[in-house]
């Protein structure tokens, strides 16, 4: 009999943050967002900072993560991310200020030497963890 559902894992090396089926699961790819179902071609994709979910039944879990690995098998997917979290795991307030703060790097820089990429790297990471949260 087919397999009908991906085993999706996503770990941190803080943690295993989710190991369930999904019917779906999206991920930000550094080429951009893709999506994998059961029986997809295997594959191997970097992550970029962004949001990412499954679905599991009629149930749609997000997550904020911020690079890492996609493994993609025909039934299977990993994902190995530097950082992962629910949206109910987000401290918004944290995140605000984190948004802030780059923001006000990312403004300084128009008088002094900043560290662009990594700025530009916190405000996106902070963003979508709001975004998440607020899911």
């Amino acid at each position: 009999m087919a397999e009908k559902q991906l085993q999706l894992e996503v770990v941190t090396p803080d943690r295993k943050v989710v190991s369930t089926t999904a019917d779906i699961v999206v991920c930000p790819g550094v080429e951009g967002q893709f999506g994998v179902l059961v029986g997809h071609v295997p594959f191997l994709s970097a992550l970029d900072i962004g949001e990412m979910y499954y679905r599991e039944g009629g149930k749609t879990e997000y997550l904020a993560v911020s690079g890492g690995f996609a493994e993609v098998t025909g039934t299977k997917i990993t994902i190995v991310a530097e950082a992962a979290e629910f949206g109910r795991e987000i401290d918004v307030e944290r995140a605000r200020r984190a948004r802030e703060r780059a923001e006000a790097r990312l403004a300084a820089a128009k008088t002094e030497q900043i560290d662009w990429a990594r700025a530009e790297a916190a405000l996106r990471r902070s963003m979508v963890r709001m975004k998440v949260a607020a899911r």
